[in-house]
């Protein structure tokens, strides 16, 4: 956890937040692993008598969501599972546990998120043979959705549902100020963390089956010094309102039960002005709880309007929020994820650039 980050956002308790509606920051209490401008492992601990929950900082990570223990419990496997396995290592130990494993499981979302985030930046030769990624497609569709707005706002950002961490080192160069990634997959958020402090990417990249390449380079992002990861649930944001002057949630909403939450968040956590970059596939992929988009589906269905614009949109949903304006959209955008190679799922993202109101 960068300490500019911590100092300058002042994270708050998301249970007091959730709870009692109140704003109690969190204090640090360094443990170990002391790094000046960077704290590896620590505490966070609420600063109301009443609660003084904990949240721990876990390599590099902030773990500050309202129920701590159980997001530990839930993510034991990830938080104690090895990064720096070697390729031949990572191969036997694939092919022993087979392609239905948690092991293997975690070698295919690496590969597809590593890719798509970082390919097109890899040096001459970095990659196999026969392979090349021109352009990111997870980048352009942050950079389409800014092209949505007058102006991208300078200042603090946040990016919700950051994977492995691309289009928030892409969000700091474009504001020019803090950029903070939140998730809730903790491997992922490791996976980001490791690029960020060792300015190094590697990950396996899935070729067919249970066979893997793996793949390793430099990346140095210019934005560095400005970009942090913490995990965080999107719809407890622990931040005090107007925190943050521009919000981008990229295909997050349909792995989201709750958008109403989601959506409120994002409009308290900006100024008037601020700016929401918005986008999803409406894929809803089992085993993910539809929750209140059901009804904002049918209706839409019936309208013809997809699911975001209704709920942006006062009085035609029941869950629907004032406080966002619509400033700009497309309807239809390709978003692509490699598969492996002979196989990348195509889907169709409606994006959303959003102000937000007085």
């Amino acid at each position: 956890m960068r300490m500019e980050h911590f100092e300058n956002l002042r994270p708050i308790c998301p249970r007091c937040k959730s709870e009692r509606n109140e704003q109690a920051p969190l204090s640090l209490i360094r443990h170990g692993h002391p790094g000046g401008c960077v704290v590896m492992e620590g505490l966070l601990t609420c600063s109301q008598p009443a609660c003084r929950a904990e949240y721990p900082i876990i390599e590099g990570i902030p773990v500050i969501v309202p129920l701590p223990g159980k997001y530990i419990a839930d993510n034991i496997y990830h938080i104690t599972s090895r990064l720096d396995l070697s390729e031949n290592l990572e191969g036997v130990l694939g092919d022993a546990m087979g392609p239905g494993s948690d092991f293997n499981t975690t070698r295919h979302h690496w590969s597809s998120y590593g890719w798509d985030h970082f390919a097109d930046l890899a040096p001459p030769n970095a990659l196999p043979s026969g392979l090349e990624l021109k352009q990111s497609s997870v980048a352009n569709l942050l950079r389409v959705s800014a092209e949505l707005l007058p102006n991208t706002p300078a200042g603090p950002s946040l990016d919700i549902g950051c994977a492995v961490g691309r289009t928030t080192f892409d969000l700091a160069a474009k504001t020019g100020g803090l950029a903070l990634g939140i998730d809730v997959n903790f491997w992922l958020l490791r996976i980001a963390q490791r690029v960020l402090h060792d300015r190094r990417v590697h990950f396996p990249l899935k070729r067919s089956g249970i066979r893997f390449d793996r793949v390793e380079f430099n990346l140095d992002f210019a934005s560095c010094e400005s970009v942090d990861f913490w995990a965080c649930d999107a719809t407890a944001l622990p931040f005090s309102p107007q925190t943050f002057n521009s919000v981008a949630a990229l295909n997050v909403f349909d792995v989201n039960p709750a958008p109403r939450a989601l959506l409120a968040g994002i409009r308290d956590s900006l100024p008037a002005g601020g700016a929401a970059l918005l986008s999803s596939p409406y894929d809803w992929s089992p085993p993910v709880p539809m929750g209140q988009w059901i009804e904002a589906t049918h209706r839409s269905a019936r309208t013809g309007e997809p699911p975001l614009r209704t709920l942006l949109n006062p009085g035609r949903h029941p869950a629907s929020i004032d406080g966002l304006k619509i400033v700009g959209e497309i309807e239809h955008h390709p978003w692509l994820v490699r598969v492996h190679d002979r196989r990348t799922a195509g889907y169709d993202a409606h994006i959303v650039a959003c102000v937000r109101t007085a």
